[in-house]
C-alpha cells in the first residue's frame, strides 16, 4: 500500500508549527497506525531528517497516551479503538491521510503529535479518589453489598483511559465526559458516597480552572470515545453537582 501522510510538525510549544508531507511505501494492511508510523520514522533516521515525535506505550488500548486526531477524527475512522488498535486496512492504497494532535488549549503541544495531557492528571488529583481509613479499623469493602446494576454502571464508568478524544471531538473542547466518568464511577458505589459533595465540586472546580469548555450536549464525545462512556455520566455529574451546591 502507498500512502501520503500530511503530519503536523512543531519543534516545541512556542514554535509555529506546519503541515509537511511524507510518501510511504510498503504498508500492509495487518500493521497497525503505530506500526507505519514506526515504518516511516525509520525511513526518516535513514534520510538523516527528525523523526515525527508521537506520544504511546501500552499499544493495547489500555493508556490512552497513543491520541492521534487522524483524518478529522480522534483516533480516526474506526469506532470503540485507540489509535493504536486502528490498522491499515481501514485504509486504501493512494490514500492521503492527515495526522494531528488533539487540539484544546488546555492540551498544548509539547512537539509535533504530543500534547500536554496533565490538565486531566490535575482534576484527577483534585478529589479523583476514596480516601482510605488507615486507623487500624477499617472495614472490608467486600462486605458491603452493591446492586449489580450499580456495579455495572461504575465499572463502566471507570473503563475511561483518560486519552483526551472527548475534549479533542468536542466544539467547545469540553472535559465534561472525562470528569463525569471519575465522579460516576465513585458516586454509584457506597464507598464513593462519603466524600460525594466535596469530591464533585472540586473536580468540577479543577476542570474549570484548566480552561475546558461547557458541555452543550452536541454528543460527540460519546460517538468518539474508545471506551463508549455514556453522556448518562455527564447527567449524574451535574445532578451531583447541583445537590452539592444546594447543601452549600
Amino acid at each position: 500500500m502507498k500512502l501520503t501522510l500530511k503530519i503536523w510538525r512543531q519543534e516545541n510549544a512556542t514554535a509555529e508549527g506546519k503541515m509537511v508531507d511524507y510518501p510511504v511505501d510498503g504498508i500492509d494492511g495487518d500493521m497497525s497506525f503505530l506500526e507505519m508510523l514506526d515504518i516511516l520514522n525509520e525511513q526518516l533516521v535513514e534520510k538523516g531528517e527528525d523523526t515525527v515525535e508521537f506520544d504511546h506505550d501500552c499499544r493495547e488500548g489500555i493508556c490512552g497516551s497513543c491520541s492521534l486526531q487522524i483524518n478529522g477524527e480522534p483516533h480516526g475512522p474506526d469506532k470503540l479503538i485507540a489509535t493504536c488498535q486502528l490498522h491499515m486496512r481501514s485504509f486504501k492504497d493512494g490514500d492521503t491521510i492527515y495526522i494531528e494532535p488533539f487540539r484544546a488549549k488546555a492540551f498544548p503541544v509539547i512537539k509535533d503529535l504530543i500534547v500536554d495531557r496533565t490538565a486531566f492528571d490535575r482534576i484527577q488529583q483534585a478529589w479523583g479518589y476514596v480516601s482510605v481509613n488507615t486507623s487500624g479499623n477499617t472495614v472490608d469493602a467486600n462486605t458491603i453489598p452493591i446492586e449489580k446494576e450499580k456495579a455495572d454502571e461504575s465499572f463502566n464508568a471507570a473503563t475511561c483511559i483518560g486519552c483526551g478524544a472527548c475534549v479533542a471531538a468536542c466544539k467547545n473542547a469540553s472535559a465534561m465526559l472525562f470528569t463525569s466518568a471519575k465522579v460516576s464511577q465513585y458516586a454509584l458505589l457506597p464507598q464513593g458516597r462519603v466524600e460525594a459533595t466535596e469530591r464533585v465540586q472540586a473536580m468540577v472546580r479543577q476542570m474549570d480552572e484548566e480552561g475546558f469548555g461547557n458541555c452543550s450536549n452536541t454528543g460527540a464525545c460519546e460517538i468518539e470515545c474508545p471506551k463508549g462512556i455514556s453522556l448518562e455520566n455527564i447527567a449524574r455529574m451535574n445532578r451531583e453537582y447541583l445537590a452539592a451546591s444546594v447543601k452549600g
